[in-house]
């Protein structure tokens, strides 16, 4: 971070709402965040204790839930404290150069992990027969290790192409949380090439990532039409349909913030708030009432507890 700022702390604008809707929207944030942090550790836990779940696909979903659960944890705490005190809005330089990296450290590591996610529901339908070998343990472990350092590398660049420039005056960030964006805005220099480096390194990840993902669902697509029963098809369609929603949700509203041309603050504002807000939670809700195996884990974890309790 640069040496020659003279701003020590910033302070977030918040949400652009009239006042009288903080009360309310901190009690619909605190409990959505609860759900998620929640909903995500059954998950982990779920899978964990069952062993049919000990899948390459349910491998790739606990890393999921586990960068969702964390993902939400870096702003929305911090959202909740501009909504009840005004003090809240205060974050020191160096508190907001960490947020900064963390939420993209795992925004891109999510990215990454769609990815895989659906190249491993590629390898599943189109080589069924060849997938436990293709899919062994050590593949899995280093497509997730390679999501991870690719998304640290990832946000180090954006975070280090942010705050090394000086910061001198204003100090009001136009969002609730650290955001490249809305900093640079603030900086005492030119930053034109920062944008545009920002630009192209943020638009060369989702994009490649997402037209990978496209490419790997065209081909289950066509995997699937040669399917000869309607129940495989059926099958093979509802294996990938809870992925297909997630990764609209989670690409969509990133695409529309970071890869457009001009800024409306409250529209992005909006936006932000639901894929680091409502997206989290989807993981939880889509992969139990839509995934049949996951569903019975719950039930036989529920009678496990029960029956517990009873001795």
């Amino acid at each position: 971070m640069s040496n020659t700022s003279l701003v020590t702390a910033f302070i977030l604008t918040g949400l652009p709402l009239v006042p009288v809707l903080d009360a309310p929207l901190f009690g619909i944030f605190l409990v959505v965040y609860v759900l998620t942090v929640l909903g995500n550790l059954l998950i982990l836990l779920v899978i964990k204790v069952d062993s049919h779940l000990h899948t390459p696909m349910y491998y790739f979903l606990t890393n999921l839930s586990f960068i969702d659960m964390w993902f939400s944890t870096v702003t929305v705490p911090k959202m909740l404290m501009t909504l009840v005190s005004p003090s809240g809005r205060a974050i020191s330089f160096h508190s907001c150069g960490t947020q900064l990296y963390f939420f993209h450290f795992l925004a891109s590591t999510e990215c990454f992990l769609y990815t895989v996610m659906s190249y491993d529901r590629y390898l599943a339908i189109s080589y069924p027969l060849r997938y436990t070998s293709m899919m062994s343990g050590s593949t899995c472990a280093l497509l997730a290790t390679g999501t991870w350092l690719s998304g640290s590398l990832h946000s180090a660049v954006q975070t280090t192409l942010t705050f090394h420039l000086p910061y001198c005056g204003p100090n009001q960030i136009q969002h609730y949380f650290c955001d490249a964006p809305p900093i640079l805005k603030l900086a005492c220099a030119d930053t034109l090439a920062i944008e545009i480096v920002i630009f192209l390194t943020v638009g060369i990840v989702g994009l490649s990532c997402f037209l990978l993902i496209v490419l790997s669902y065209v081909s289950i697509v066509g995997s699937i039409l040669r399917i000869r029963t309607s129940e495989g098809k059926r099958r093979a369609f509802q294996t990938c349909a809870s992925h297909c929603i997630v990764v609209l949700c989670f690409f969509g509203p990133g695409l529309f913030i970071y890869l457009r041309p001009g800024s409306r603050k409250a529209v992005d504002e909006f936006v932000a708030v639901f894929y680091t807000v409502l997206t989290p939670l989807l993981n939880p809700v889509v992969y139990t009432l839509r995934n049949k195996e996951v569903k019975k884990a719950l039930l036989k974890l529920k009678d496990k507890v029960a029956l517990s309790q009873r001795e």
